[in-house]
C-alpha cells in the first residue's frame, strides 16, 4: 500500500443541531479500497460527500497529499464520484456519457476516443458505445456510470452504495468486478456501504463507524476476528454476545463456566463482553464432552452450513456447523481458548 494520500483531521458536520459526523480522524493512502461501513446515519455517506467537496465541515480539516481540500470546489478535486443512482444522461449513448467530462476539458478527439475505448474494455462493454443508455440493465448502467468516472483520472473514486440498486446475485459479481477495476487501474476507492458481506469481500480496510463515530479501523480479517466492542461485533457478521467476568489474563468466566482464552491486559475480576462466532462453537454427540451442554432447538439449512439455536440453562447459543444434529437432540459444546474474543464492557 502507497503513502497517505487523504487525511481527515478532526471532521465535524451537523444537521439542525444534530450530529452527524463527531469528530472523526482518518488516514487513507495511496490505491487503498476503503470502505466506510455502518447502520443507516451513521455518517457514512456526510464524510463521503465533505471528502467529494459536496458538504462544507463545520470544523476540522482534509488535506489532500498535504494541502487543504476544503476551498477546492468539487470540479477541480482530483476526485470522482459514483452514486447509487447513476445520473446517466439518457439522451446521449454509452460513449457520449462517458466523454463527456472530457469534452468539458476540451480533451481532443482521437485522446477521447482513446480512452473511451479504454474504459469501454475495462468495464467489459467494448461493443455497447452507441447503445442508449436507456437500454442497458441496471448492472451495465452502473458500469458506465463507473467509466464515466474513471475515464477523468482521478486520483480517488467515491462509490455512494453503488450496488444497492441491483439484486443479489448481480451484487455479488460487481463486488469481485469493482475489486479487479480498482486493481487494474491502481486508485484510491473510497466506499460507502452498510452491507458486512460487502466490506469484507472487497476492503484493504474497514472503518466501521455509528452515530458519527469511527469505531474500530482494520482489515477484513481484523474487523471479524478481533471486534474492539459490542457494536462491531454486533454489527460485523453474526455472533453470541454475553457478559462475562476476568479473574485473571487468559481466563474468562461466563454461564457458570470457566474457559481458558488468550487476552491480556485486563484488571483481575474485571467485567467484560465476550464474542463468540457461531462457526467457532464444536458441537459434541455426548453432552458430558462437552463445556456446555444443551438442546437443540431450531435447524435451519444454510446451503453450505446448518444453523442451530442450541438453548442451555443460561441462554441461546447460535451455532453453524456443516453436520446437522436434530431439534430436540442433547448436545454438548466446546470453544477454543482463540476462539473466546474479549472486549472491554460498555463500548459502544
Amino acid at each position: 500500500m502507497g503513502k497517505t494520500l487523504i487525511e481527515l483531521k478532526n471532521l465535524t458536520k451537523s444537521y439542525s443541531g444534530n450530529r452527524v459526523v463527531d469528530n472523526i480522524t482518518l488516514s487513507i493512502r495511496e490505491n487503498e479500497f476503503m470502505t466506510l461501513l455502518g447502520p443507516s446515519g451513521c455518517g457514512k455517506t456526510t464524510t463521503l460527500r465533505m471528502i467529494g467537496g459536496f458538504e462544507d465541515p463545520d470544523s476540522g480539516s482534509i488535506l489532500f497529499e498535504g494541502h487543504d481540500l476544503l476551498p477546492v470546489p468539487p470540479y477541480k478535486r482530483n476526485i470522482n464520484t459514483v452514486f447509487q443512482r447513476y445520473a446517466l444522461f439518457p439522451h446521449m449513448n454509452v460513449f457520449e456519457n462517458i466523454a463527456f467530462g472530457l469534452r468539458i476539458k476540451k480533451i481532443g478527439k482521437s485522446e477521447i476516443a482513446e480512452r473511451v475505448a479504454k474504459m469501454l474494455r475495462l468495464v467489459d462493454l467494448d461493443d455497447f458505445g452507441k447503445r442508449n443508455v436507456d437500454s442497458l440493465s441496471g448492472g451495465q448502467q452502473q458500469r458506465v456510470a463507473i467509466a464515466r468516472a474513471l475515464v477523468n483520472q482521478p486520483k480517488v473514486l467515491l462509490l455512494d452504495e453503488p450496488l444497492g440498486a441491483l439484486d443479489l446475485k448481480l451484487r455479488k459479481e460487481m463486488q469481485i468486478e469493482l475489486l479487479d477495476m480498482q486493481r487494474s487501474v491502481g486508485i484510491t476507492f473510497i466506499y460507502v456501504t452498510h452491507d458486512q458481506e460487502e466490506a469484507l469481500t472487497m476492503s484493504d480496510t474497514v472503518v466501521v463507524m455509528n452515530q458519527g463515530v469511527i469505531q474500530q479501523v482494520g482489515t477484513p480479517v481484523d474487523i471479524y476476528n478481533e471486534p474492539i466492542n459490542r457494536f462491531v461485533a454486533d454489527f460485523i457478521g453474526e455472533s453470541n454476545i454475553m457478559e462475562a467476568v476476568m479473574p485473571e489474563d487468559r481466563v474468562v468466566v461466563f454461564d457458570e463456566t470457566t474457559f481458558s482464552c488468550v487476552d491480556t491486559g485486563f484488571a483481575p475480576g474485571e467485567e467484560v463482553d465476550v464474542v463468540i462466532r457461531p462457526e467457532d462453537i464444536r458441537i459434541t454427540v455426548d453432552p458430558a464432552d462437552g463445556q456446555l451442554q444443551g438442546t437443540v432447538t431450531s435447524v435451519v439449512f444454510k446451503g453450505v452450513h446448518y444453523e442451530m439455536l442450541i438453548e442451555t440453562k443460561h441462554r441461546e447459543y447460535l451455532v453453524q456447523r456443516t453436520m446437522m444434529f436434530p431439534e430436540g437432540s442433547r448436545v454438548g459444546m466446546n470453544i477454543q481458548p482463540a476462539d473466546i474474543q474479549v472486549m472491554k464492557k460498555g463500548d459502544r
